[in-house]
């Protein structure tokens, strides 16, 4: 759970530590070609990610956000994206599951139902920690608050807008997407 923990701890720190830098959202800055690199594939700085948090497209700002990271140095990892290629540079969390972010906004609701602006998505995760994460990270209820979890579906992921499950209805050994406003 403490790897897990610093998973989520450690997204924020870098979103922050790059627009501290940058003056922008990565991922999001139009200019990253010329602020970190001429390889990195530039946002739109609308002051939102868009894409799915676990997108296959490197178009998607929700993949070039990771890209961004990368190139400044803040990511340790591949940066290598290709203008209308496939996003494999998502990170892993420690339990092998993928890692993601994405912004809730007009047009595209959120992964879990109730999550607003940016948030940082965990894939995989088993409910026996998906329970102490909340506790540790947020308010030990995982249908409420800053984190939220919600179940797999029969065949995959839940579908976009998925109601977050109660801790008391979390299965300790079934896996769960976890989202963390930022």
């Amino acid at each position: 759970v403490k790897a897990l923990s610093q998973d989520f701890r450690n997204v924020p720190t870098l979103l922050y530590a790059y627009q501290d830098k940058y003056r922008s959202l990565p991922g999001d800055d139009k200019n990253a070609s010329t602020n970190v690199d001429t390889t990195a594939l530039n946002g739109d700085g609308n002051g939102r990610l868009e894409g799915d948090w676990n997108t296959s497209s490197a178009d998607d700002e929700a993949c070039k956000f990771w890209q961004h990271l990368r190139l400044a140095g803040l990511l340790a990892g591949s940066d290598a994206l290709t203008a209308g290629g496939t996003c494999a540079i998502q990170p892993q969390n420690a339990s092998g599951g993928t890692m993601g972010i994405e912004t809730a906004y007009s047009g595209h609701s959120a992964f879990i139902a109730g999550m607003k602006g940016v948030y940082l998505c965990s894939d995989g995760i088993q409910g026996r920690y998906v329970r102490q994460l909340d506790q540790t990270m947020d308010n030990g209820d995982s249908a409420t608050g800053s984190m939220r979890a919600a179940a797999y579906a029969s065949g995959g992921l839940p579908a976009r807008g998925a109601t977050a499950v109660a801790t008391s209805a979390l299965v300790d050994s079934d896996p769960y997407v976890v989202c963390l406003e930022i």
